[in-house]
């Protein structure tokens, strides 16, 4: 029934998993094997391979393999390969690994779900594979430093045998391997496909854009998104396929099939793309449409986020080897007047159009601001609501920071009753001293400590905003980094609100009842913030308080003002 299909990538569709016989064998055999547990990225690469998407990969590969992809994109029988695929273990764990041994391979839980035979092992050239991926080598970027974080020093190679498939118990009906998904398409006939990938939701004009390509294609429709490891400004892939569900009843029934790609992203510019387009290839489909991240929504420069000319001169490039054609997203433009999305070269000199771009669509989400009627569907706008309500009903972090005896537990304490009398949330202090002595009782006060302590702080203010709550912290904080990584944890969640409390040191002195200054000026006290210990002055602070000059009812009304401007609150509550 699939004889019509495109072939898979190398001409076989490659499954790894095992039958039971060896399963068995493995099972007893594997007890003693040194075993590696798998990151979330390494899952889901591992859930690709076994299952044929990286067809006709068979295993991990090994250095003179990784050094051939790397610099001419071919495996060794000469099929094309834009990207290496390694497994990355750390130096502790590589000292006991050699050529010949196996390793067990499984999921955060323990669950073995494949073996590894290993056949080499190696430090790889960072800087050449950077270069090669990125197009930089600059540590500072984050598409970089994302990669960097999340990679281990040494790469080993290897045969995998498949055990086990990773459990998934979120949406099991829209998961398939390559060869479930290439069957329905055969049972129904198809012999055409077009595969759309995107990060994002999908609204009016990715709908109208993809049932444009497959027209003109002549080719039926695999909404085919990835699901995995996210950026941070991304939505998490529950909101996403929830919004998938509802968009794809706007497509075609008898033409069209929604099936999820389980694929961490990269970001690895045209490289990548065109490792997408593979996958795709593996699971049916002849023509890839690929939304590209633009530089306008992403913020970074475009050697990383790869325009539609660099991914069309790629494909062009390597057209014989890849197999696929790349269709172009187009982005429409909407015609009130018409309520309809068209091409730019559709539209008449002086029309009026609308187009809303990604970032927008983020930003207002972030902002509880509402998702205009013309750019998507009533029951999509719905699902982004219950993850993105209103400011009104979102958590929030206020984060006071400043040197000790600035008056931050003071206002702090004074903003609790505020927002408790206004209600709605429940509200929660986190003041330094209650951390210390409820969280942090263990810790010093070396910079590791403090940044510990601080990042605590973070984590639990950030599942007290997730969970639509409010907190407020009044820790010293005096590290810049530490101050950034806490905005990171949290933003994406809710509001955060960071307010330097500006309070000159001679008054803070002053004010100082445990002779905490006077210690740290005799050098009884080590590492005293503002003294023996630098305070970064925070540049990004959405609020600035002297408290030689405010009040603690006068700068918490100042708090309550920010609030009501950004529409945490209501202006009517200020004063109540």
């Amino acid at each position: 029934m699939e004889q019509h299909l495109i072939r898979p990538h190398g001409g076989t569709l490659v499954d790894l998993m095992v039958d039971e016989n060896r399963h068995d064998e493995i099972r007893v055999e594997s007890r003693d094997w040194a075993s590696w547990d798998l990151t979330p990225r390494q899952t889901l690469e591992l859930e690709l391979l076994t299952s044929g998407a990286y067809s006709p990969l068979r295993g991990y590969m090994t250095s003179s393999e990784y050094d051939r992809v790397l610099r001419e994109m071919r495996l060794p029988d000469g099929v094309f390969w834009p990207m290496p695929f390694v497994l990355d273990i750390s130096e502790q764990f590589a000292e006991g690994v050699n050529a010949g041994d196996k390793i067990t391979l499984r999921d955060q839980e323990g669950v073995m779900l494949a073996v590894l035979h290993v056949e080499d092992k190696w430090t790889p050239d960072q800087d050449a594979e950077l270069a090669a991926l990125f197009g930089t080598t600059d540590p500072s970027h984050r598409y970089v430093a994302n990669y960097l974080s999340k990679t281990n020093p040494v790469y080993v190679g290897g045969r995998v045998e498949g055990v086990q498939y990773p459990l998934h118990y979120d949406f099991p009906d829209l998961r398939a391997t390559p060869r479930d998904v290439r069957s329905r398409i055969g049972r129904r006939g198809w012999r055409k496909m077009l595969s759309f990938d995107t990060r994002y939701p999908i609204h009016r004009p990715d709908v109208e854009a993809t049932r444009l390509a497959a027209k003109e294609t002549d080719a039926n429709l695999i909404i085919q998104p990835t699901v995995g490891e996210i950026l941070r400004e991304d939505i998490d892939h529950y909101t996403r396929i929830r919004c998938y569900r509802e968009v794809v009843k706007h497509f075609p029934q008898q033409t069209t099939i929604l099936g999820l790609l389980p694929s961490p992203f990269k970001m690895a510019g045209v490289r990548e793309v065109m490792l997408q387009a593979l996958i795709r290839k593996n699971y049916g489909a002849s023509i890839f449409m690929f939304r590209p991240t633009l530089s306008a929504d992403s913020g970074n420069g475009p050697e990383l986020t790869p325009s539609q000319e660099d991914i069309i001169k790629a494909f062009h490039e390597h057209k014989e080897d890849l197999g696929v054609e790349f269709r172009p997203y187009e982005e429409l433009v909407y015609m009130p007047d018409r309520d309809a999305y068209v091409r730019d070269s559709e539209v008449d000199n002086g029309r009026t159009t609308r187009r809303l771009k990604e970032s927008e669509v983020r930003n207002r989400l972030h902002d509880g601001r509402e998702i205009p009627g013309w750019f998507s569907y009533p029951e999509v706008i719905n699902e982004l609501s219950k993850t993105y309500p209103p400011r009104s009903r979102q958590g929030f972090t206020v984060f006071f920071t400043g040197l000790s005896g600035s008056g931050k537990s003071t206002v702090a304490n004074a903003l609790l009753p505020k927002l408790l009398q206004i209600g709605g949330r429940p509200v929660t202090l986190l003041d330094g001293d209650i951390v210390r002595k409820n969280l942090s009782s263990e810790l010093g006060f070396s910079k590791e400590h403090r940044d510990i302590n601080i990042l605590r702080i973070g984590f639990v203010a950030s599942e007290i905003t997730k969970n639509r709550g409010i907190a407020i912290c009044a820790p010293i904080a005096p590290y810049e980094t530490t101050r950034s990584a806490v905005r990171e944890m949290i933003e994406p969640l809710g509001g955060f609100i960071l307010v330097h409390v500006n309070t000159p040191i001679e008054v803070c002195e002053q004010r100082d009842r445990k002779g905490l200054y006077a210690k740290a000026r005799a050098g009884i006290i080590k590492e005293f913030t503002g003294i023996s210990d630098p305070y970064d002055v925070p540049e990004d602070a959405e609020i600035v308080i002297d408290t030689t000059e405010l009040s603690p009812e006068e700068a918490v009304h100042k708090v309550l003002l920010y609030l009501a401007n950004q529409g945490f609150i209501g202006e009517d509550s200020i004063n109540a």
